[in-house]
This record gives C-alpha cells, sequence and structure tokens, in this order.
C-alpha cells in the first residue's frame, strides 16, 4: 500500500520535468520560452505545495499525532522554495537568465534534497499511518490539482 508515496512521488516527476524544460530554456538564453515555462513549473510546484499542506500533512498530523516531526521541516522547506521562486520570478522580471540559472542551480538542490525527504521519509509514514484513508486523502489532494487549475 504505497498510494501516496506513488501519488506524490509522480507529482515530483512531472514539476522535475517542467523545472528542467525552463532551464533548458534559459540555457539556451530564449527569455521568451524561459518565462512561458517557469509560469507552468511555478504552477505546478505551487499545486503540489498546496496539496501537501492543505490535505496531505493535516491527515499525516492527525493520524500520527505529530505536529512538530517531518512535517514541521517540510513546510519550512517549501517556504525557503517559495523564497528562491520568488528570486526566479524576480530574475525573469529583470530579463537576468544568468541570474536565473544561478537561482535555478539553488533551487534545484533544495527540490533534490526535500524530495528525498518526502519519498523516503514522510510519504511512506503518510501510508503507514493513513492506511486506507490514504484514498481519501488522495481524492483531496487530486481535487486541490484540479480546483487550482481551472
Amino acid at each position: 500500500m504505497n498510494q501516496i508515496t506513488n501519488f506524490m512521488s509522480n507529482d515530483h516527476r512531472h514539476c522535475d520535468e517542467l523545472f528542467a524544460a525552463a532551464e533548458e530554456a534559459a540555457g539556451n538564453g530564449d527569455l521568451v520560452a524561459c518565462r512561458s515555462r517557469f509560469q507552468t513549473f511555478l504552477a505546478a510546484m505551487t499545486q503540489h505545495f498546496a496539496m501537501e499542506e492543505q490535505a496531505l500533512f493535516p491527515a499525516f498530523e492527525e493520524a500520527s499525532g505529530n505536529t512538530m516531526g517531518p512535517t514541521r521541516v517540510m513546510r519550512l522547506e517549501h517556504q525557503q522554495m517559495r523564497d528562491v521562486l520568488a528570486a526566479l520570478a524576480d530574475a525573469l522580471a529583470a530579463e537576468d537568465l544568468e541570474e536565473y540559472l544561478g537561482e535555478a542551480e539553488t533551487l534545484l538542490i533544495l527540490m533534490q534534497q526535500h524530495n528525498i525527504k518526502e519519498e523516503q521519509m514522510l510519504y511512506p509514514m503518510s501510508d503507514q499511518f493513513l492506511g486506507n484513508s490514504g484514498d481519501a486523502v488522495i481524492q483531496a489532494m487530486r481535487e486541490l490539482r484540479e480546483g487550482a487549475s481551472t
């Protein structure tokens, strides 16, 4: 029963692909494509954070009785990533692809470290603690994702 692990790990891959597409455009010096791809990536990341912060984390905290553990760390790391995402947006607004690529390198490291923690610790723990109610959490996350894209 690794439903949450599979669902959220797949979402990580989706976000990673969108990030790579924006970074590729920046590396090619294509500001217009980079801006467009970054907006798509930013929307996906915003949805991913919302799925976790509004559905998964509260369900995990309720089931585990733990609000000071892994979900607290993940929320702090989400904020770090939001700060870098804002710096990426600022670099694009300033038409500075070199700055964008520097910030993208920082974000890549943060995302890789964060995803490993979630995929190897938080998601498996969520599957374990939530059991059959994991289906309802996945449904709630799907609804958040679909609601954000409409």
